[in-house]
C-alpha cells in the first residue's frame, strides 16, 4: 500500500504519515467535542480535515519543498470537504475552513455546486486513495449531530466544533514537529478551591482592617451559596468596593467543583484591570509544582518562554487557554467568539462547561449587546456553561430581546441588594452650580490635599491637568495625569507612584480620563467628575473613600461648558438618559429606582433590536450582526463584529521611565524589513500609548511603521504623554474620544 504523509520531516528526520493526522487530529478533536455532545461530528470533522492532501500533485509538492524549501502551495480542502459534506451537511464549513477561515455557507454551496463538479473524478479518486488507509472514514451509520434546530444554535455550534478539530489539528501537527505530545495542565478549576480559601484567609489577615470588612465577607458568603445552584446564568451587582473581584473568583471556583464545570475565564473591560485582577488571583492562587494556575492573556503581558520537556507553558496555553484560571480582555473574549480565523478561534471550544466571568459588565458596547447576549443565552442553555455578570451598576439585559425570559440566579437575594447599597454608601454627591469652564474647575481641584478628577476626553484631560498645574500650590507636590495618550509603561508607574502618596497619606492630585473608573484600586477623599452617563458617574463615586476610612467621601459633578464627550451614539443616548433622570433636583446616580429607568430608555432610544446600519462610519448594529449570523455568514460577521471602534491607532513613544531606546529602534527595524517576532511586538507593549487617526494621517508628528502602527517622532511630555493639546485640531474631530 502506498505511503501518504501530512507533514514532512521533523528535526528526527521523520515524516508525519497522513493516516496518523487524521486519525490523531480525529481523537483529540473529539475529546475536545465530547465536553458539549459534539465527540462523533468532532471526530469525524477531524478525520476528514486533510483528506485532500491524499492528492498525488500535493504528494509530489510535499516532497519537493522537504528538498528544495518553500512551501508546498496548492489547496487541500476540496475532497475533505465534499467527504464530511456527504455525512454532516454543511458542518463540513469547518474542514473547508481549516486554514483560511469559516466561509459563508452561501459560499460553501457555490463551491460544492461548481468546483466539486469540475473535479469530481479527481476528488474521487483522491477519497477512495485516504479510504483505502483509514478506513473509518467510510460510515454506515450515519454521524450523531446534537439536537440543534434554531439558526443561532447551528452558528455556535459550528464555531465550537470547528475551535475543536482547528486545536486538535494545531496540537497534533505539532506533536509531530516537536516530537513529543504537547503536556495538557494538570488541574482543572474546581482542583484550586482549598488553595484559593487558604490564599483568601492569609490575604485577610495581612491587610489593614477596614470599615467595610465585614460587608465584603457577607457578600463573599452569598457568593459561596449561590456556587451551589444549577449551572446557568447569575448576576453579582454590588456596590463599589465591595469586594466584587476576590467574591466572583470564589464563586466561580467553588461553582466548577460542585459541578464539575472545567475552568473559570475571567474576562474585563480595560487591559490596567485585568493586570490588576490577574495580580490578585495569582496571589490567591500561587503556581504548585512550578505550573501557574493563573493564565494572564491579553496583549500588554509578556508569556514565558518555557518548552522544556513535559513543561506546561503559559505561551502555548495562551492559544487555547489550556489552564484552570484565565484573566482575559471582553474584547479578546468576544472578538474571538465572533471571528472566523483559526488562530483566534481554536480556543473557544473551552468556553463549554466552564463558568465565564463578565467583570465591569456595564461597559459592553451597545451597539453589540444583541449578539453578545444572544450568544451568552446560547452558551448557558446547551453547552453547560456558567456566566456571571458582576458590575456596581448592573445593566437592565432583561429587557432587552435575548435575554427576555431567561432564568437568573441572583447572588445577592434581591431583599438584600437595595440595603447592602445603602450600608456601602460611603460618598455624598454634590453638584457644581451653573456650567463652569475647565479653568473654574481647576481651580477648586487645585485646592484639595488629596483628589481625583475625572473628565470625558484625552483633550479635556490634557487640558484640566494644565490648568491645575498652573493653579495648585508646589508644595502639595506633583499633578499626575492618566490617559491613553500615556504610554502602558508609564501609566503603570504613574498608579505606583499615586497609590504610595495616598497610602503615605500625602497630598496627590490625579487629572484622568474614564480609564480610572472600572475596576482600578484608587482610594481618594474627594472626586470631581465631569458630567457622563449615570454608570460612570458612580463608577467614578468608587474612587471615592473606596476603604470606607471616612466618614463620607465627597463627589463633585460639574458640567463644563467647554468640555467634550465622545459623540457615538451610544454615548448620546446614555447622556440624554441620564439628565432625564439624574442631576440637581432629581436622582442621585447611585438611585437604584432611578437606573432601573435609565436602562430602558438608552436602550430603547437607539432601537438595539432593529437591523440598519448606524453611526458615523455606518457600523453594523447588533441586529444586523444577528441576521447574519442566522445566515452562517461568517465573513461578514466578523468584519462587523468590532468592541472597539477604530478611531484610533497605536504609536510607539520614547518613555523616559524606560531605558531601552536602542531595544525599541531594533524592533522598530525588524518590523519595517518585515522580520520582526511575536515577542518583537510584545516587548513594545510598554512603549505604545493611541492617538486619533486623523492625527496620525497627518504625518508631521509621527511615521508609519507597519500597518496601523506609527512612531510618535515629537516630544513627549513627561506628565501628559502625547500632548495634543497645542496642535491645530479639525473643527469636528469626531475621533477625539477615549
Amino acid at each position: 500500500m502506498e505511503r501518504l504523509w501530512a507533514h514532512s520531516v521533523n528535526a528526527l528526520g521523520v515524516r508525519h504519515p497522513l493516516e496518523d493526522h487524521l486519525r490523531g487530529t480525529a481523537a483529540r478533536a473529539s475529546m475536545f467535542g465530547e465536553v458539549f455532545c459534539a465527540g462523533e461530528l468532532a471526530g469525524y470533522l477531524g478525520l476528514c480535515h486533510d483528506v485532500g492532501k491524499g492528492d498525488c500533485g500535493w504528494q509530489e509538492r510535499l516532497l519537493r519543498a522537504e528538498r528544495d524549501g518553500g512551501r508546498v502551495g496548492g489547496d487541500h480542502k476540496l475532497a475533505g470537504t465534499i467527504l464530511a459534506h456527504r455525512q454532516v451537511g454543511f458542518f463540513s464549513a469547518a474542514v473547508y475552513g481549516h486554514h483560511g477561515g469559516l466561509p459563508s455557507i452561501s459560499d460553501l454551496k457555490r463551491t460544492l455546486k461548481e468546483e466539486a463538479q469540475l473535479s469530481r473524478p479527481q476528488v474521487n479518486e483522491v477519497i477512495e486513495r485516504v479510504m483505502s488507509l483509514v478506513p473509518e472514514l467510510r460510515r454506515q451509520d450515519p454521524v450523531r449531530i446534537p439536537p440543534f434546530t434554531r439558526e443561532l444554535e447551528f452558528d455556535l455550534l459550528l464555531r465550537l466544533v470547528f475551535s475543536a478539530v482547528v486545536d486538535a489539528d494545531f496540537l497534533d501537527t505539532e506533536e509531530h514537529f516537536q516530537h513529543q505530545a504537547r503536556p495538557a495542565h494538570p488541574f482543572l478549576a474546581g482542583d484550586l478551591v482549598d488553595t484559593f480559601e487558604v490564599e483568601r484567609s492569609k490575604l485577610l489577615a495581612d491587610r489593614p482592617p477596614a470599615p467595610v470588612d465585614k460587608l465584603r465577607q457577607e457578600v463573599y458568603g452569598y457568593a459561596v451559596s449561590a456556587a451551589k445552584a444549577s449551572p446557568g446564568m447569575f448576576r453579582m451587582p454590588a456596590p463599589t468596593g465591595s469586594g466584587k473581584t476576590i467574591a466572583a473568583a470564589g464563586f466561580a471556583l467553588h461553582h466548577a467543583r460542585h459541578h464539575g464545570l472545567r475552568r473559570v475565564i475571567v474576562a474585563v473591560p480595560y487591559i490596567s484591570i485585568t493586570e490588576q485582577n490577574a495580580a490578585v488571583y495569582r496571589r490567591l492562587l500561587p503556581d504548585r509544582a512550578g505550573i501557574p494556575l493563573v493564565l494572564e492573556h491579553h496583549s500588554g503581558v509578556d508569556l514565558d518562554d518555557a518548552t522544556a520537556t513535559g513543561q506546561w507553558s503559559a505561551k502555548l496555553a495562551a492559544e487555547n487557554w489550556d489552564s484552570p484560571f484565565i484573566v482575559t480582555t471582553t474584547v479578546r473574549l468576544f472578538e474571538s467568539l465572533f471571528d472566523r480565523r483559526p488562530a483566534a478561534m481554536r480556543r473557544l471550544h473551552r468556553l463549554a462547561r466552564s463558568v465565564i466571568v463578565l467583570d465591569e459588565v456595564q461597559a459592553l458596547p451597545d451597539r453589540l449587546l444583541i449578539p453578545i447576549l444572544s450568544a451568552l443565552r446560547t452558551l448557558t442553555e446547551l453547552f453547560g456553561t456558567t456566566v456571571l455578570l458582576t458590575t456596581a451598576t448592573q445593566p437592565h439585559y432583561w429587557s432587552l430581546s435575548p435575554f427576555q425570559g431567561l432564568p437568573v440566579h441572583d447572588v445577592i437575594p434581591q431583599a438584600r441588594q437595595r440595603s447592602l447599597y445603602s450600608d456601602l454608601r460611603r460618598v455624598r454627591y454634590t453638584w457644581f452650580p451653573g456650567r463652569p469652564t475647565l479653568r473654574e474647575v481647576a481651580a477648586k481641584v487645585a485646592a484639595e490635599r488629596q483628589v481625583l478628577a475625572i473628565v470625558n476626553t484625552t483633550k479635556d484631560s490634557a487640558n484640566l491637568h494644565h490648568h491645575v498645574e498652573e493653579k495648585r500650590d508646589p508644595a502639595l507636590g506633583l499633578v499626575y495625569h492618566l490617559s491613553t495618550r500615556m504610554a502602558a509603561q508609564h501609566r503603570r508607574d504613574v498608579l505606583e507612584r499615586v497609590r504610595a502618596h495616598l497610602a503615605a497619606g500625602e497630598p496627590v492630585a490625579v487629572v484622568a480620563t474614564p480609564l480610572v473608573e472600572a475596576g482600578v484600586d484608587l482610594d481618594f477623599p474627594v472626586v470631581y467628575r465631569a458630567f457622563s452617563s449615570a454608570d460612570s458617574l458612580q463608577q467614578a463615586a468608587g474612587r471615592a473613600n473606596r476603604e470606607g476610612r471616612l466618614n463620607q467621601g465627597l463627589v463633585v459633578i460639574f458640567d463644563p461648558c467647554d468640555g467634550g464627550h465622545p459623540t457615538d451614539q451610544s454615548y448620546n443616548a446614555a447622556l440624554a438618559a441620564t439628565r432625564s433622570h439624574f442631576g440637581p433636583g432629581k436622582a442621585l446616580p447611585d438611585d437604584l429606582d432611578a437606573l432601573a429607568e435609565y436602562y430602558p430608555q438608552r436602550y430603547g432610544s437607539q432601537n438595539l433590536g432593529l437591523p440598519a446600519e448606524s453611526g458615523p462610519a455606518k457600523t453594523p448594529n447588533g441586529a444586523l450582526i444577528e441576521k447574519w449570523r442566522r445566515e452562517l455568514d461568517f465573513p461578514r460577521v466578523a468584519n462587523g463584529f468590532r468592541m472597539i471602534e477604530e478611531l484610533t491607532v497605536p504609536v510607539i513613544v520614547r518613555y523616559d521611565g524606560i531605558e531601552s531606546d536602542v531595544e525599541v529602534d531594533d524592533i522598530l527595524r525588524r518590523l519595517r524589513r518585515g522580520n520582526a517576532t511575536r515577542q518583537d511586538l510584545r516587548a513594545l507593549q510598554p512603549y505604545i500609548a493611541t492617538i486619533p487617526r486623523w492625527l496620525a494621517a497627518r504625518g508631521e508628528l509621527c511615521v508609519p511603521v507597519i500597518g496601523d502602527l506609527y512612531e510618535w517622532v515629537a516630544d513627549y511630555h513627561p506628565m501628559r504623554g502625547v500632548d495634543i493639546t497645542e496642535q491645530t485640531i479639525p473643527d469636528d474631530p469626531k475621533e477625539y474620544i477615549l
